[in-house]
């Protein structure tokens, strides 16, 4: 089965809700106005195109026609592009490639660093306000849930892994123990070697 009609579908209409209803928008929006980005993600076979025009993005997975910029990248660096910082660094680890005018992406990664992404005013006409409110205020709480057990969690592995630090021993012990291997070994074999002349007597 094909997803990939309902996988534009679905980024169209997200996409267009988050950056067409604000109209603080407008002036971060007419940048891209007649450009066209295409997202080359590894985890799909067919590339995402961004048509920008002024009164909607257009998102396609087949397009003829030139592209102002392609990226290519992988699905979980996508939520990076957001944040116009990241951009070079993500450029110079090979995390992101980017062929075409480079302008294009920063203007669509500053265009979706001021979208606000508020999930209850996009879940507010299915459920109503005041579940979307609900709904969001749980999401968040979720959230911050996690990355406070997350970060737990990283601070404990890291409290023990110093104290196995602590415990294991130096590199002057290991070479002490390791002569005196040796040593052992060598008293070992000259038992083992007078011995045997005691056998052979």
């Amino acid at each position: 089965m094909n997803l990939t009609p309902l996988i534009t579908a679905g980024l169209e209409m997200a996409l267009n809700r988050i950056l067409y209803r604000d109209r603080g928008l407008k002036p971060a929006r007419q940048r891209l106005n007649g450009k066209v980005l295409t997202l080359r993600l590894n985890e799909f076979s067919h590339p995402l195109v961004l048509v920008f025009s002024e009164q909607q993005l257009d998102v396609l997975a087949d397009w003829q026609d030139r592209s102002d910029c392609t990226v290519i990248t992988s699905l979980k660096t996508l939520p990076k592009l957001r944040d116009r910082q990241q951009l070079t660094p993500l450029i110079r680890s090979g995390e992101l490639q980017v062929e075409g005018d480079l302008q294009v992406v920063q203007q669509f990664s500053a265009l979706m660093d001021l979208a606000e992404l508020d999930p209850a005013e996009y879940l507010a006409p299915w459920v109503g306000d005041i579940a979307a409110q609900g709904i969001s205020q749980r999401s968040q709480q979720a959230l911050r849930f996690f990355k406070g057990e997350v970060q737990r969690r990283q601070d404990y592995l890291g409290q023990a892994i110093t104290e196995e630090w602590r415990v294991a021993p130096g590199s002057l012990e290991l070479a002490w123990f390791s002569e005196e291997v040796d040593a052992m070994e060598r008293s070992l074999e000259a038992l083992d070697a007078r011995l045997a002349q005691l056998e052979a007597k």
